[in-house]
């Protein structure tokens, strides 16, 4: 934690909380990607419509990330964030009692509409705790944690799945993800602004309008829009096209697949080393055009290439989503709160309706998911060149600003 604010007891107890939180919510949103094909069995359903297993869960939650900032700025962020994964824990350990399709997808809406009120206000959070210098770092750990997290649901839930069902997977995983509800809910100190420091609903209305009508803050809301989307239309129906001829792999082995996870608990962190070096447009930049690499490496049925597309497509991913999150706060001019909550919602709108499409696409066979998630990459790329600011123009980590006190 030496590269975070500072050694007080009260930052590290935010970090670790925060942590805890990135790692429950991406547990609960994602582990349905690595059940997809048991769903869509169980229910018969096509693969775009076992994938509302997922897209209607981040539906829910960028519909709700709004409102969790309004109910944040009312009751103080680290309270809301308490009850978000508080109540999403709880719905999680319900859905696999679920005998209805739709009921199921109405659920996963729900836990969704609950799980807004984690990742942006846990941004937000980070941002009023530590000075720009170390912003960078700071939302770097926090990724890392929503890395984990959505590694340890795929994880645990395909072998599980694969010996018994997705019923029993569900329930373990709700279980687990319980486990980290209760960490994030003891470990978070109290708010310690006071409710006259909040924001009246006119600043927020402000913060809306100035975050909306800054070029730069709209071109980092369409990497989130688009990069996302890509993410998660790739790990979608991967697990699908494993299945299937020429690989034939089954479940429990398609389930490796969630192992390139990894790679962005490091790329995460190093993105911030070097984009405090070579400027954060470069690096994301950089990494954009990597991610068309990968997904133009996953296309050949060979599976070393797919294996090593998907690897160097998620390294790439979690570098370039580490420095658009974390670009939000510097760059806005006001209302944070506001502007972190709008990044959630265009990260997780681009999760819905992408991880949706991909399916579409996927009719047409893996290169036409491939080549969806390339056109869009690239759209995202275009979009940074052109908005984004050169590297002299950046609001960068070595920009001294003043330091917010550590929560007691």
């Amino acid at each position: 934690m030496n590269e975070l604010a500072g050694p007080d007891p009260g930052h590290r107890r935010v970090m670790v909380a925060t942590v805890a939180i990135g790692m429950t919510t991406l547990m609960q949103l994602y582990y349905p990607q690595a059940l997809i094909p048991a769903v869509g069995r169980d229910f018969a359903v096509d693969p775009s419509q076992a994938a509302l297993t997922v897209s209607g869960a981040t539906i829910g939650l960028a519909v709700a990330a709004l409102g969790w900032s309004w109910i944040g700025d009312r009751i103080g962020q680290a309270s809301a964030m308490k009850i978000a994964v508080a109540v999403a824990a709880a719905i999680g350990l319900m859905l696999p009692f679920v005998s209805s399709f739709p009921v199921l997808v109405l659920f996963r809406v729900v836990q969704g509409i609950a799980l807004g009120g984690a990742p942006a206000l846990a941004l937000a959070y980070v941002s009023e705790q530590v000075d720009r210098r170390h912003a960078l770092a700071a939302s770097a750990t926090y990724i890392s944690g929503t890395v984990v997290g959505g590694l340890m649901g795929r994880l645990i839930a395909a072998p599980i799945a694969d010996v018994s069902d997705w019923r029993v997977a569900a329930l373990v995983t709700g279980c687990v993800s319980a486990v980290g509800a209760t960490v994030a809910v003891l470990a978070l100190p109290r708010d310690h602004r006071s409710a006259t420091a909040r924001p009246r609903p006119t600043g927020m209305r402000h913060g809306m309008v100035a975050n909306l009508t800054n070029p730069a803050q709209l071109a980092l809301y369409a990497q989130a829009f688009l990069l996302m989307g890509a993410q998660v239309a790739i790990y979608n129906y991967l697990g699908y096209r494993l299945e299937l001829e020429p690989f034939n792999l089954p479940p429990a082995l398609t389930a490796v697949i969630f192992l390139a996870g990894l790679s962005g608990v490091l790329s995460a962190r190093m993105a911030a080393t070097f984009a405090g070096r070579f400027g954060r447009r470069r690096i994301l930049l950089a990494s954009s055009l990597t991610m068309v690499t990968g997904a133009a490496l996953t296309i050949p049925d060979w599976l070393p290439s797919v294996l090593a597309g998907l690897l160097v497509f998620t390294t790439a991913y979690f570098a370039a989503h580490s420095i658009a999150s974390g670009w939000v706060g510097p760059t806005a001019t006001s209302g944070i709160a506001q502007a972190t909550s709008l990044y959630t919602l265009f990260y997780y709108a681009g999760s819905s309706l992408f991880g949706w499409l991909g399916g579409l696409a996927f009719m047409a066979g893996w290169t036409g998911t491939a080549s969806m998630v390339m056109a869009i990459v690239l759209i995202a790329f275009a979009t940074a060149r052109t908005l984004l600011p050169h590297p002299a123009e950046e609001v960068g980590p070595r920009t001294p600003t003043k330091r917010y006190a550590a929560p007691r």
